[in-house]
């Protein structure tokens, strides 16, 4: 099974449930935890036809689909605020770690990049997730946060020139990003 229609598996079996908005028993709530399980394990299984990197993407992809589809349910169980927060940071934390697992197929200057706009788009995530729990506390962070993470990829992305053009891309991104 290629790579894609794998990923487009995982994401489908995951995402059947998660639209669904409305309150459940105890009982309920255990079967669907049951459902959960029987899924991550079939996600599991058809990893093991893969190998190396792609094996490790296909199992991130498959514990954090299980995370989401976890905090989903507690959040139609019980749909406070708390767990609504809790599927936000879920949602940014397994973005976050499949991007850094896809990093792993890179080298060098490369690689570090992508760690950085993983480590960036994660910040976005737990920004945007933090926002509505505290918006106006949190659009400040966020926007600070933001700028930050992206100031960190301008410079990565400035190690991999020399001499000049080096100081120039650092020269422009401290200006782009307002550090001095």
């Amino acid at each position: 099974m290629n790579k894609k229609i794998l990923s487009t598996l995982l994401i489908s079996l995951f995402t059947i449930t998660s639209t669904v908005s409305f309150a459940m028993s105890k009982s309920e709530h255990s079967a669907e935890k049951n459902v959960i399980s029987a899924k991550v394990k079939a996600a599991k299984t058809a990893c093991d036809s893969l190998s190396a990197n792609a094996k490790d993407i296909c199992m991130v992809e498959a514990k954090g689909a299980e995370k989401i589809e976890k905090a989903e349910l507690e959040a139609r169980y019980n749909p406070k605020a708390k767990n609504q927060n809790d599927l936000s940071m879920a949602k940014a934390d397994v973005a976050h770690d499949i991007a850094k697992e896809k990093c792993d197929d890179k080298v060098g200057n490369d690689k570090e990049v992508c760690v950085k706009e993983a480590k960036a788009v994660h910040i976005k995530a737990k920004s945007d997730a933090a926002v509505s729990k505290t918006v106006k506390a949190a659009v400040t962070d966020s926007a600070v946060d933001r700028t930050n993470a992206d100031y960190k990829v301008a410079i990565e992305k400035c190690d991999a020139q020399m001499g000049d053009a080096k100081n120039v891309c650092i020269t422009s991104a401290k200006t782009k990003y307002n550090k001095t």
